[in-house]
């Protein structure tokens, strides 16, 4: 828990960190994390998706103490949450990625470090905390490769390779901002240099749409997955899968884990909600890979609906740089432990004495 004589006081749910971190944040960097692609629908449809998902408590169960414990790819973790491969995390706080990483490492979860993180890998892992690396894919082949050789050296424990991202989407509100990424934040895993476009701020247009389109690839390919799986001995993770197809034919390539994504609503606005795909992808896949939810994901009732669809865990993104934002370490160590607290409520509340035994909770849509 946090010492409160931190001097941050958390609140008592994670949407309102929200709050607190737009009185604190520049108005572009809130919409450059807040905002989502287009006119924003799939952003919305997520937490949609989740208000509608009514979980079917079992009574009488005899549950007090729960454990709130669960496997995900690579080993135990104290919740079935893993922190989300999140971007350029030195623009919510000075201390980016290593405080959320050290925050990570307090509650017990893993920690998903972004290929556009703000500090090196290196930095990330002397952290101690269970450190996953997510990779997008880029144009320079030789990179890749470079990257993956850094993240094993660094023990990362797991890779997560980002599918859904072959130009980045039409987010009108960094348009709209002209938003470019201030001098002290770079992309600090790729060589000096590689990131200038970033910088380098025009009216109507989002210098980091610019700088990806520069450096992603556009064209990845079920190849260049069989080529990832092949070079990668950790734990390969593919996010950004949708159609239950594509995540039978990841499970038969062999990944150890999809995640059924649309980016937080940040990619294409005409997919669906992550969660109202759920139950596809987890009857496709047939337990032959974990399958686990991220977007729109607020507390541990979420934590729960989604084990209830199905999924073997959780990625949680938006609220932890809320908090990363309004509190630094201290806040988002605040948030880990107010969504442990959440989920163990509602562990106790649906009669389920771990979150395995969620999964067979049943469910109905719209209430």
């Amino acid at each position: 828990m946090v010492d409160p004589a931190d001097g941050f006081v958390p609140p008592v749910s994670l949407a309102d960190f929200a709050a607190l971190a737009r009185a604190v944040l520049p108005p572009d960097v809130w919409d450059f994390v807040d905002g989502g692609s287009g006119a924003e629908t799939a952003l919305a449809a997520n937490r949609a998706a989740l208000d509608r998902v009514a979980v079917l408590p079992r009574m009488l169960a005899g549950v007090d103490d729960p454990s709130t414990e669960a496997t995900l790819p690579g080993g135990r973790a104290a919740l079935p949450v893993a922190v989300a491969p999140m971007a350029y995390q030195r623009l919510l706080h000075p201390d980016g990625e290593p405080a959320l990483a050290a925050a990570a490492r307090a509650a017990g979860v893993p920690y998903v470090a972004s290929t556009l993180a703000s500090t090196p890998i290196e930095e990330i892992a002397a952290t101690g905390a269970t450190v996953w690396f997510q990779l997008y894919w880029l144009r320079d082949r030789a990179l890749v490769a470079d990257l993956l050789d850094r993240a094993s050296a660094a023990g990362c424990a797991a890779v997560m390779v980002t599918v859904d991202v072959p130009v980045l989407g039409r987010r009108l509100r960094d348009a709209r901002n002209g938003f470019a990424l201030p001098p002290h934040v770079t992309a600090a895993n790729l060589p000096g240099g590689r990131d200038d476009l970033a910088h380098q701020g025009t009216p109507g247009v989002s210098a980091v749409a610019v700088h990806t389109g520069a450096v992603f690839a556009p064209a990845l390919s079920w190849a260049d997955l069989d080529w990832l799986r092949a070079r990668t001995p950790v734990p390969l993770l593919v996010k950004g899968i949708l159609d239950a197809r594509d995540a039978a034919r990841a499970a038969d390539a062999g990944v150890d884990a999809v995640v059924v994504s649309n980016h937080g609503g940040r990619q294409l606005d005409a997919a669906p909600a992550s969660a109202s795909v759920l139950p596809e992808v987890v009857e496709a896949v047939d337990e032959r890979c974990a399958v686990l939810l991220d977007s729109g994901v607020r507390g541990g009732v979420d934590v729960l609906r989604a084990l209830a669809l199905g999924a073997d865990g959780v990625l949680l993104g938006r609220p932890l740089l809320w908090a990363l934002a309004a509190g630094g370490r201290a806040g988002a160590e605040a948030a880990l432990a107010l969504l442990a607290a959440e989920l163990r409520d509602a562990l106790i509340l649906s009669g389920c004495p771990d979150p395995a035994s969620a999964r067979r909770l049943r469910t109905r849509i719209g209430g």
